[in-house]
Parts: C-alpha cells; structure tokens; sequence
C-alpha cells in the first residue's frame, strides 16, 4: 500500500511539473526564498568548512534549492565540488535540468539515495519529507549518506499544535484559496487539494526532531517562521 500511495505522489507531481514553477511563485508571494537561504546559511555557518564534497538535495524538485546552496556558498566564500539533485518525478527533473544544467541529477527516492556511506557533507529537503511515504526509512538513509558531522536540513510545511487565531486565516487560504488558483494554473485541482491535507496529516514539529533524533541525528536548530507556514529544522549526524 506504501508503494501504491508513493507512486500516486510521483505521478501527481509528473502531471503538474510543467506549470509548478509559476504556481508556486503565484501562490507562495515568494516568501520561501527567505526560508531557502537562512537554512543554507545557519547550516553552512555550523559546519565552518571552506571545501565541500557534495551536497545531496532530496525531492529536489525543479532545482531552487540547489541554486540557493551554490549561491550562498559563493556568499560565505565557499568551494563546493558537487551538487546532486534526487527526485522520483522524472517530469520535476526535467524542469531542473532545463534551469540549472549545471548540477547533476539522479531519478531515485529518499529511501535509496544513489551515493556511498558517509559522501556528503550537507542532506537538504525541501518541503518533500511530507511527500515521502516510508519517511522513518529515509531519514535513516539521510543518516548512511552523510559525512559524520554531517548536517540535514529540512523546510516543510508542519501540523501546527497549538494554532491560534491566526492560523485560521491560514487554513482558510490554504483549503479554499491555493487550490483554486494552484488548480486553474496547472489544470489539476486535486494536486493543490493534497497539500492542505497533507499537512493535517503530518507531523508537529516537536514529533519531526523525536523522528531525527532516533535516526541518529542531534538537532542544532528549530524554527517556524511567517505565522507559522513554514518550519526549518537543521540537524547533526552523530
């Protein structure tokens, strides 16, 4: 059933891949670049190394958050030798491909992440844990491919606790206004339907860190920002 559900996710986002860049911009008002580059930045900070090996970006999408690692690098002063992008979403990577043809790129899931035990220095995923059905799987396999000292670094959309009053409006937004436009947009209605409901039926916060930390890692940092939308979370291999 696992499978079934997580290749139903691929093709959703198959279908809606070419029009994702322009929904996402429309919808989001662009205030996920803000999010992007304080989890490159917080994450590069603590680890303090000039030189990086590889850095592994999982559900990578149509590419952004690759491009903030490579442009902040250049920000702090720092070498980075390889960027990999893994997606299940042929279409996704296609759009990648097409925007940064300078990173590499591999069509796989975060269960069965293409590289060797301890080969990358950074593990980022980009609001797509939420998207991955054997989620305690791949945070272990976040766990095998990184360097130890490592770090993974995690923006999603998390089950708030306590929501209060201005989480209303929120949810009105996200149940009632995303999936109209989101719809119209892509001409698939239900795609920007899961979204909503896939974030009722994720995780708190406070549950993602209990995940990691029994997947090996120590959580240097937890934050959710714009009213609570989005969460940032960035965590050390042990």
């Amino acid at each position: 059933m696992a499978i079934e559900n997580q290749e139903k996710i691929v093709e959703m986002f198959n279908d809606i891949a070419p029009t994702y860049d322009r929904a996402n911009r429309i919808l989001s008002m662009g205030i996920d670049k803000t999010w992007r580059k304080k989890g490159c930045d917080l994450a590069y900070d603590m680890k303090g190394d000039k030189e990086i090996d590889l850095i592994l970006d999982i559900a990578c999408g149509t590419g952004d958050m690759m491009d903030y690692w490579m442009k902040r690098a250049s920000k702090h002063g720092i070498n980075v030798k390889k960027i990999l992008g893994v997606d299940p979403s042929d279409g996704m990577v296609d759009v990648a491909r097409g925007k940064f043809p300078k990173f590499d790129y591999a069509i796989s899931k975060a269960t069965e992440i293409p590289v060797e035990d301890a080969s990358a220095d950074f593990l980022s995923i980009s609001y797509g844990i939420r998207n991955v059905v054997e989620r305690e799987k791949a945070l272990i396999e976040f766990n095998r491919v990184l360097k130890p000292g490592g770090y993974v670094v995690i923006l999603e959309f998390m089950k708030r606790e306590n929501p209060g009053v201005l989480a209303k409006f929120t949810d009105f937004y996200l149940n009632n206004i995303l999936p109209k436009i989101g719809g119209a947009i892509s001409n698939n209605k239900e795609a920007y339907e899961y979204l909503p409901n896939s974030i009722e039926g994720f995780l708190t916060l406070d549950k993602m860190e209990k995940e990691l930390e029994g997947a090996g890692f120590e959580v240097r940092y937890s934050k959710s920002f714009s009213m609570n939308i989005s969460s940032l979370i960035i965590a050390k291999k042990i």
